[in-house]
């Protein structure tokens, strides 16, 4: 018993496939190779896979009833089995505890598997709840055979079930509701209320309820199938929200005053049953069958439609080897795509799709006569037992196959859905249904779907080739280049490559037809979508030779000029515009795209036509052009252009040079050159504002110079002279100009006085020779203090009277004699100050000061008399060689460098007073020479040495910021220390 569900025969009951569930694709007509190469590495299981549960009941198995995990079977007379799926080796056995004859006629648990009412065949029916050991009577319920019951699935619970419906077998429906609590001291019942609410007849006489089911649709619309032995009954109604505690007999109240809508069949055998599938758990059904004298009524349910539930319904009449006689069908069970028959003998699956069996098992017969077969819809399980055994069904992949029937039915969509996650047979689905979109015209469905196929690509293209369907080739190329990897770079190619025909080809066949321009537009929108499609640039970019070949051998222009715009070929779309003479749209690209290169190469064509809108492109661009590039175009119509293209040439040089700053001397030299040539009242004005320094002028001088001078224009010529300090050169031509202007050359060189005052010579000769006016001579006397009257009297000739200078010579006259005066002073202080100066030697010579034997050395720290000492007038004391220690490393390199001599000479000088020979007469007098010259060099030793206090002078205010330690010595200093 413990081993229920765990352990069970691994050997399998003879099965007798009647069909086989799959289709030879070798036998689906139409359909081309695939690339698919479909090999099963084992065998798949079966859809329905029976196992037998390894139980011996002690007792035979009257009845039996599952659900939500919960199996409950009937043994014997009086026994009661109860099972919990979910611990199998946790039976739970219980006695009916009745005395008189009855048995149990059957078994109703509800969806939850909490309640459980048993029908007896005393016509009395008793409650079991899941949660409890003691069976309870339904004493309502009593005098009525109960044959089905309809539970709340809405509200039922596991303490209470809510408003059920019960059939009986006199055809009366009563509404009633069970709880499983104990109930007040007066009603300890478990039924609370137990009432009629219909009744069922067939040819006038009352017949059994064998089944009840209730459903809730959409907006509170409720529905319950009621089925007899031929009939079955729909009844359609709605309960206010919040009502559904009140129970169903509204609904059946609804239908009172009508007929009752319901579907009669002939033949009767005595009972039917109904099968509902359901796909997910609280969903309502989908699909019912319903199974009946003249066969099995089957199909959907749409809680949609108004009048009726069952929809797309079907019968499926029994086979031949079913005979009532002794071989009727016992009950029916629903899958989704599946229901099975159980038979005496057999269990038979037909398939809803084509109504074919797909398969039958027969059951020994040592297991004896099979007795019902229930589903757990909770589950999905499907349970078959008789009298000794229990089986069970496991249904797996049951759709696996679906898809093959639904491609035969032509119901492609389906046929995707139930093999989306099987490329092999998603390749054949839609092979079958281009074909099938093929044979009946329907050429661009076709396509689609061919391109997601695997078939060759060559067979399909030549398909549509020999129909002339163009527009499904093209379909068909753009969907296999969708579908294509950007790895496949030669497909990929070639299908770009031949869509561009094919569109170039429709396009020329619209152009020409007017009755058709917007389907024209609409497909040349298509076309110039493709050829901008991201995806495809890269190869359309490669291939662009190609393409331009195609568009110019179809004399399609506008195209070639779109297609050049995407490849970014700007410089094909300029020259495109400007052979048509379309020079503002050829700028218009040429702006938009900013491309240097470009500007540079169409300049000078565009410049010829339209010069206003090319100097503003330019001035646009800024400083991404370079000047000097653009000269060329600019030299060349400014010579030989109109007035107009002269003047935007000037235009964008002063643009340059005043506002970009342009410091380039070849842009500032063409200015130049435009100015002289065109513009010779801004000359002047720029030659000026360019600087007066040669350092500060950006134009190339000389140059400037002979422009000027070709053209005439003396003042710009002086101008240049100055800033080039000619300034004799500028003075000589400025007295052809101006005198005034002459005048401001010659103060120009205010550093030389000798060359100011011949230059002011060169205005007075003018002034007296050429203009011959003297007040004006006289005035350059004035101008000048550099001139004297004696320098210009010879410029003048003999016959001028004094005059007309008296007042210039007594000005001379007065000058000299003050000169003179100034001198006298001058005289006077120097003789005063050399005076003062031999009086502060003599005192210097008397200045003496007082060493005490116990000084020390202000460096050493050592006596003072031991070695040659120096005495500043600080106080300071220091020894010779202590000083010039200290002092050396301040001096510069020329002072040291003159140090080192004066020492060699000085040891030299010694060197020769030390000989040992007594001197001669002759010698004495040399001798006395050397010692002048060795105290000479002493002294001037002692000038650089001892200048200044090496402590208190100027030579320490210098060092102090300098380190006590030599940087390049300090590692060493600092070791030491450690």
């Amino acid at each position: 018993m413990a081993s229920i569900l765990d352990e069970y025969e691994d050997s399998q009951i003879i099965r007798h496939p009647v069909q086989t569930s799959r289709m030879s694709a070798s036998n689906m007509i139409g359909i081309t190779h695939s690339g698919f190469v479909n090999v099963r590495l084992e065998e798949e299981k079966p859809i329905f896979n029976k196992q037998r549960i390894d139980f011996s009941p002690p007792e035979k198995i009257n009845h039996f009833a599952v659900c939500n995990n919960q199996l409950c079977m009937s043994l014997g007379r009086d026994t009661l089995l109860r099972i919990d799926l979910g611990k199998p080796d946790q039976p739970n056995q219980i006695e009916l505890g009745r005395k008189d004859d009855s048995k149990v006629h059957k078994l109703f648990l509800d969806p939850t598997g909490s309640h459980l009412v048993i029908s007896l065949t005393t016509n009395e029916c008793v409650y079991l709840n899941r949660n409890t050991q003691k069976v309870r009577s339904l004493s309502r319920w009593r005098g009525h055979l109960i044959e089905s019951v309809g539970w709340n699935k809405l509200i039922g619970t596991e303490s209470n079930t809510g408003p059920i419906l019960v059939g009986t077998s006199q055809g009366i429906i009563f509404e009633a509701e069970i709880s499983a609590s104990e109930g007040s001291l007066f009603n300890t019942n478990p039924d609370q209320y137990f009432r009629q609410v219909h009744s069922l007849e067939e040819d006038g006489k009352p017949a059994p309820v064998c089944c009840l089911e209730v459903e809730r649709g959409i907006e509170s619309k409720y529905f319950i199938i009621a089925t007899t032995r031929k009939r079955l009954f729909q009844f359609v109604g709605k309960l206010a929200e919040g009502s559904e505690q009140q129970g169903f007999s509204s609904i059946f109240a609804q239908n009172q005053d009508l007929l009752p809508s319901f579907q009669e069949f002939p033949v009767n055998m005595g009972y039917s049953e109904i099968a509902f599938y359901t796909s997910k758990l609280r969903q309502c059904p989908k699909s019912f069958a319903w199974m009946m004298g003249n066969g099995v009524l089957y199909g959907q349910l749409d809680y949609v439609r108004p009048d009726s539930l069952l929809s797309d319904v079907q019968v499926w009449e029994y086979t031949p080897d079913i005979d009532f006689s002794f071989n009727k069908p016992i009950s029916i069970v629903l899958t989704q795509f599946h229901f099975l028959l159980l038979l005496p003998d057999r269990v038979k699956a037909i398939c809803t799709l084509n109504g074919q069996v797909v398969y039958e098992d027969v059951f020994p017969d040592k297991f004896g006569a099979l007795k019902k077969m229930i589903k757990d819809p909770i589950g999905g399980l499907v349970w078959i037992y008789t009298e000794k055994a229990v089986f069970r069904y496991h249904i797996q992949k049951e759709s696996r196959d679906v898809w093959q029937m639904y491609m035969s039915m032509n119901k492609f969509d389906l046929a995707k859905e139930y093999c989306k996650d099987r490329p092999e047979c998603m390749d054949m689905v839609l092979a079958r249904e281009a074909e099938h979109c093929f044979q009946n015209k329907r050429y661009l469905e076709s396509a689609k779907c061919y391109a997601l196929t695997q078939n060759y690509f060559e067979e399909i293209a030549l398909k549509f080739i020999e129909a002339k369907q163009e527009e499904a080739l093209k379909e068909f190329l753009l969907k296999k280049l969708g579908n294509l990897k950007s790895s496949e770079k030669t497909q990929i190619t070639l299908l770009v490559t031949w869509l561009t025909e094919l569109y170039l080809n429709r396009l020329g066949q619209l152009e020409v037809d007017e009755s058709k321009s917007k389907q024209f537009e609409g497909t040349r929108e298509e076309f110039r979508d493709f050829l901008s499609h991201t995806k495809y640039k890269e190869f359309f970019f490669n291939n662009r030779s190609t393409i331009y070949d195609l568009l110019a051998s179809h004399g399609n222009v506008d195209d070639m000029v779109y297609f050049s715009v995407i490849m970014h070929d700007y410089e094909r779309v300029i020259s495109h515009h400007c052979q048509h003479d379309d020079y503002s749209a050829a700028l218009e690209v040429l702006s938009k795209h900013c491309d240097e290169k470009l500007f540079y190469k169409f300049s000078p064509v565009l410049m010829q036509h339209i010069p206003k809108k090319v100097v503003d492109a330019w001035i646009k661009m800024g400083k991404r052009l370079d000047p000097k590039k653009l000269i060329p175009a600019l030299v060349n119509y400014s010579q030989i252009g109109s007035t107009q293209q002269i003047c935007e040439t000037i235009r964008y040089m002063e643009f340059c040079v005043y506002q970009l700053d342009v410091q380039d001397e070849a842009i500032h030299n063409y200015l130049l050159s435009l100015y002289a040539k065109y513009k010779s009242d801004s000359l002047l004005w720029y030659l000026e504002q360019a600087g007066t320094h040669a350092s500060e002028i950006k134009y190339d001088l000389k140059y400037a110079l002979r422009l000027c001078a070709e053209h005439g224009y003396l003042q710009a010529c002086v101008l240049v002279y100055k800033i080039m300090e000619l300034y004799e050169e500028a003075v000589d031509l400025a007295l052809q100009v101006d005198v005034d202007l002459a005048k401001s050359c010659a103060d120009l060189p205010e550093d030389d006085e000798e060359l100011r005052k011949k230059l002011w010579l060169k205005i007075a000769r003018h002034v007296v020779q050429e203009e011959k006016d003297v007040k004006k001579a006289m005035n350059c006397l004035s101008s000048c203090n550099l001139l004297k009257i004696e320098d210009i009297l010879p410029f003048f000739p003999d016959f001028v009277t004094i005059d007309h200078f008296k007042e210039a010579i007594c000005g001379s006259l007065e000058e000299y004699n003050q000169h003179i005066d100034e001198l006298k002073q001058e005289m006077e202080e120097a003789t005063e100050s050399a005076k003062r100066i031999r009086e502060d030697i003599q005192e210097m010579r008397n200045k003496y000061g007082v060493v005490e034997s116990q000084e020390k050395c202000a460096t050493c720290d050592f006596p003072l008399l031991n070695r040659p000492f120096y005495l500043f007038l600080c106080g300071h004391m220091f020894h010779y060689d202590c000083l010039l220690q200290e002092v050396t490393p301040h001096f510069s390199t020329y002072k040291q460098n003159k140090l080192d001599e004066l020492q060699k000479k000085l040891a030299a000088t010694t060197q020769t007073t030390k000989s040992r020979h007594r001197p001669k007469e002759e010698d004495t007098v040399s001798l006395g020479k050397g010692q002048g010259s060795r105290e000479q060099i002493k002294s001037d030793i002692d000038d650089i040495i001892a200048s200044e206090c090496a402590y208190c002078g100027e030579l320490m205010i210098k060092s102090i910021d300098k380190p006590f330690i030599d940087p390049q010595k300090f590692e060493e200093e600092r070791s030491s220390w450690l």
